[in-house]
C-alpha cells in the first residue's frame, strides 16, 4: 500500500482491533448461512480479525494476507495463544493478489481506501471469490467519541476538531496516493460495478461505557496519540495542549485516569456475492 510504517503501528492495530471486535462478531454473525471451505483476510494486519474467522468457521482454511511481515509474526503468535488454526501469506494489496488462489469468503477490514484506484482494488477482490462467494469490505462508519463535548479544560468540542483536521489529512493522503482516482464512494454502488450482487451494508455498533476497561482506555491513549503526532501543526495552541493535558499518565483528567472515558463508534461493512451456485 503506501508508505506508512505498518510494523511500528502494531501495537495500535492490535489494540484497535480488540476494541472494535464487537463489530466484527456482529457483521460474522451476518454470514452464519456460509460453509466456506476457504477464507482470505486481505489486510489482515496482526491477525485479530482472521483469529475471530477462524474461531467462527474451524472447518475453513483461514489465511491472513498482509505485506507486512512483522504483521504477520503476531498475527501466527496469536492463533497458537487462542488455539486456531491460521495460516499467513505475505502479499502487497493489491499487486500481490493474483496468486492467492479463490476463497468462499474474503474480507477486507479497512485496506480498500489505502489504494488509488478503489474501484479497480474492489474488481480485484471480487476476482477473488469462488462463485457463490462474499466479498466483505469494512469501509466508513462513524468517528469514535471517548469523552464528553465539555472534558473540563480547553475548548468544548476538541473531538469535532479532531475531525475535521483529520478528514483534511485524509483528503491528502488520498490524492497524494499513487494511481489516485476521484469516486463516489457509493461503496453498495461500487460493489455491484465490481460484479457482485445482493450487495447491502450495515452498521455496527461498539459501545463500551464508562468507566473503560484496561483495553480499550489504552487503545484510546494510541489513538490520542497518533493524533497528537499526525496532526501536529493542524491545530492550534490551545488545542494542542489539551491534547497533551489528556495524554499526561500522571494528570487525574487524563485518558488513563478519568472515570469518565468511554468508547462509542460504528464502522459500516459492505457485504457482495459473486454471481453462481
Amino acid at each position: 500500500m503506501n508508505d506508512v510504517d505498518w510494523a511500528a503501528m502494531a501495537d495500535l492495530l492490535e489494540l484497535e482491533g480488540e476494541t472494535y471486535g464487537p463489530c466484527v462478531e456482529q457483521a460474522l454473525a451476518e454470514l452464519a448461512d456460509l460453509d466456506p471451505r476457504r477464507i482470505l483476510d486481505v489486510g489482515s494486519g496482526p491477525g485479530v480479525t482472521a483469529c475471530r474467522l477462524a474461531a467462527v468457521f474451524p472447518r475453513a482454511e483461514v489465511t491472513a494476507v498482509d505485506g507486512t511481515p512483522e504483521l504477520l509474526d503476531r498475527a501466527r503468535e496469536r492463533a497458537g495463544r487462542l488455539g486456531v488454526r491460521l495460516r499467513t501469506r505475505v502479499a502487497e494489496f493489491p499487486e500481490g493478489l493474483a496468486d492467492l488462489g479463490r476463497a468462499d469468503l474474503v474480507w477486507a477490514g479497512q485496506v480498500v481506501h489505502h489504494i488509488g484506484d478503489q474501484q479497480g482494488a474492489l474488481e480485484q477482490l471480487a476476482g477473488l471469490l469462488e462463485p457463490g462467494g462474499v466479498l466483505a469490505v469494512v469501509e466508513g462508519g462513524l468517528p469514535a467519541r471517548w469523552l464528553p463535548r465539555d472534558p473540563g479544560f480547553g475548548r468544548p468540542g476538541l473531538q469535532a476538531r479532531l475531525d475535521a483536521a483529520t478528514e483534511e489529512r485524509f483528503a491528502r493522503m488520498r490524492a497524494e496516493l499513487p494511481g489516485s482516482v476521484a469516486v463516489t464512494e457509493d461503496w453498495p454502488g461500487m460493489l455491484r460495478a465490481a460484479g457482485l450482487t445482493g450487495v447491502y451494508s450495515r452498521t455496527f455498533l461498539v459501545d463500551r461505557p464508562a468507566p473503560l476497561e484496561e483495553v480499550p482506555r489504552r487503545a484510546v491513549r494510541s489513538t490520542l496519540e497518533r493524533y497528537r503526532h499526525a496532526l501536529d501543526g493542524s491545530l492550534d495552541a490551545e488545542d494542542t495542549a489539551t491534547l497533551d493535558r489528556l495524554l499526561d499518565p500522571d494528570d487525574p483528567a487524563g485518558v488513563d485516569r478519568r472515570p469518565d472515558l468511554f468508547l462509542l463508534a460504528a464502522r459500516t461493512v459492505h457485504f457482495g456475492r459473486r454471481p453462481g451456485l
